[in-house]
């Protein structure tokens, strides 16, 4: 359904959405950090923080600095993409199929938002 400003409202999508990201925070520092903490902690500010400064207006009910809605979509890609391969850097094969599966349902279940968000400009 809908929204009446036209945005897409799909609580399935957003439920994946966070999830992903809530992985790509835990796992991407977990494998960096055998590295460097600077490059772990670095990796949160990155993921936690580009998206909540920068946003599409109308995809958030706040923001701080908008951007078009392709990187908006971008930022999210980064997400999906940081779980994805901390997952299978860090974790046990079975746990990053399940995040793969994830990301890929969270890409299947986002074409709407994407569709919206690729017409919106600043």
């Amino acid at each position: 359904m809908d929204r009446p400003d036209d945005r897409p409202d799909d609580r399935v999508a957003s439920v994946l959405r966070f999830t992903t990201e809530l992985i790509a925070w835990v796992a991407t520092p977990w494998a960096l950090a055998s590295y460097s903490w600077v490059l772990a902690v670095l990796s949160v500010v990155v993921l936690i923080g580009l998206p909540t400064v920068f946003s599409t207006p109308g995809d958030k009910a706040q923001v701080m600095v908008a951007v078009p809605g392709p990187v908006t979509i971008l930022l999210v890609l980064l997400q999906l993409a940081a779980a994805v391969t901390a997952a299978w850097a860090v974790w046990p094969v079975w746990a990053a199929v399940v995040v793969s599966v994830l990301a890929a349902a969270t890409t299947v279940t986002e074409r709407r938002r994407w569709l919206w968000l690729l017409r919106r400009g600043v």
